[in-house]
């Protein structure tokens, strides 16, 4: 693993990350140099200028602003989206569409750039989905694709308790395709950093047909 630092997140409603989610983020993000955001709406120009702008300003309220960021999108030239890749202080996987995400990533050629980072890898929602080794979007098809790669890490965000609908979809595709899934709610988050593992927030652990309490332990082989 050459990232300094890798960030699965939900989803933060309230556009503001949450007290301990910052003081993780400001542990590793002392370089701030470049804030590189990867759209997973890639043809919606005006969306992704004005989310990229919204996101980025979330980091500023906790001083920590970038000295410059961008989003990489339909707009972006192949050899751009590479060079701002490698130049990329903290690279931001957006939420959306997690196929388009992806296709966008293979279409742009930056999966390789993505992985030989030595940044902030940190994804939200649909992006969390594509940093997986096994990617799973349940509202396209209940069969994984092969994300990623940056940790074996299956999750699926907004996940409430009371969304029983959901939650028992994703215990059907947890028995079916033998795949464990973390079911996270918003503001909650999964770090992982080498061999270290830590969470904050509420997350439950799908697996084989159930569902229980998440442990990181689980993370590291059941």
């Amino acid at each position: 693993m050459n990232q300094k630092l890798l960030g699965f997140f939900s989803g933060f409603p309230t556009r503001h990350f949450p007290a301990d989610i910052v003081s993780r983020l400001r542990e590793e993000l002392s370089a701030r140099e470049s804030l590189v955001f990867v759209s997973a709406w890639p043809s919606e120009y005006e969306q992704n200028d004005s989310d990229s702008t919204g996101m980025h300003g979330m980091f500023a309220e906790c001083d920590m602003p970038f000295k410059r960021y961008c989003v990489i999108d339909n707009r972006t030239d192949a050899a751009d989206a590479k060079r701002l890749i490698r130049e990329a202080s903290c690279i931001f996987l957006m939420g959306g569409h997690a196929t388009q995400q992806f296709q966008l990533i293979c279409e742009k050629g930056i999966a390789e750039e993505i992985h030989n980072s030595s940044a902030v890898i940190l994804g939200v929602s649909a992006g969390s989905i594509n940093m997986a080794k096994h990617a799973i979007d349940v509202w396209e098809s209940h069969v994984p694709y092969d994300g990623l790669g940056l940790a074996d890490i299956t999750m699926k965000a907004h996940v409430t308790p009371d969304n029983q609908e959901l939650v028992q979809t994703l215990l059907q595709i947890s028995k079916e395709q033998d795949l464990p899934i973390c079911a996270m709610e918003d503001e909650s988050a999964i770090f992982v950093k080498g061999d270290d593992i830590s969470y904050v927030g509420n997350i439950r652990w799908i697996s084989k047909g159930e569902i229980g309490p998440f442990e990181v332990e689980r993370l590291k082989g059941e």
